[in-house]
C-alpha cells in the first residue's frame, strides 16, 4: 500500500474521532474534544491517505507528540523530532505498520524544517504490535516511564532511531 500525506482537514479530524479500536487498543480512541488539537498549529498533524485520497491514518510532529510523564523523566532532550501516529482501526494488525511508519518518517525528512536527523516516539508498553513495527522501521527501545492518560497512569516506552553516523 502506498501512503500519501496532506494537511489535516476538519473532515479528516472528525472522521478520526469516530474511529474505535478493539479491546485494550481502545486506549487510542479519540474524542470530539480532541478536534482542537488535531486541527491546531502545534502539534503539526497530517492526514495519511491512499492514492485516491481515502483517509488511512495520521502523523503528528513536534512537542505535541510528547507526554507529560516523559517531560517529568527528563527524556526529551534536543536533537530528535518527536512523532505520534495512528492507523485506521480496520487497517491495524495487517502488517502495514512498518511501511506506514517509514512513509511518515520519509515525509518528515522532506517536509519538516529543519530536516530531522533522528526520530523519537512514546508508545504504551502493552502495544507489542506497534513496538514490533517500530523496531522493524529502525527504532530502538529506550527507557520506560509512566504518564497519565485520561487520569490513569500508563507505562510507556521511549523509542528512538539512531542518529546519523551511529552504527549502533
Amino acid at each position: 500500500m502506498r501512503f500519501e500525506f496532506r494537511p489535516m482537514t476538519e473532515a479528516d479530524a472528525r472522521a478520526m474521532t469516530e474511529w474505535r479500536y478493539e479491546g485494550a487498543y481502545a486506549f487510542y480512541d479519540l474524542a470530539p474534544d480532541d478536534l482542537a488539537e488535531l486541527l491546531g498549529e502545534l502539534p503539526a498533524y497530517v492526514a495519511a491517505t491512499d492514492e485516491t485520497g481515502e483517509l488511512l491514518g495520521f502523523f503528528s510532529f513536534g512537542p505535541g507528540a510528547q507526554t507529560p510523564g516523559g517531560h517529568r523523566a527528563g527524556l526529551y532532550a534536543e536533537g530528535a523530532l518527536d512523532i505520534g501516529l495512528g492507523l485506521r482501526p480496520d487497517l491495524t494488525g495487517r502488517g502495514l505498520g512498518q511501511s506506514f511508519v517509514r512513509a511518515g518518517l520519509d515525509y518528515a525528512r522532506t517536509h519538516v524544517t529543519p530536516a530531522p536527523a533522528q526520530f523519537r516516539l512514546s508508545v504504551a508498553t502493552f502495544n507489542d504490535r506497534a513496538i514490533r513495527a517500530y523496531e522493524r522501521a529502525g527504532f530502538r527501545a529506550g527507557p520506560r516511564f509512566t504518564s497519565a492518560v485520561r487520569g490513569v497512569e500508563t507505562e510507556f516506552l521511549l523509542m528512538t532511531t539512531d542518529p546519523p553516523g551511529d552504527d549502533g
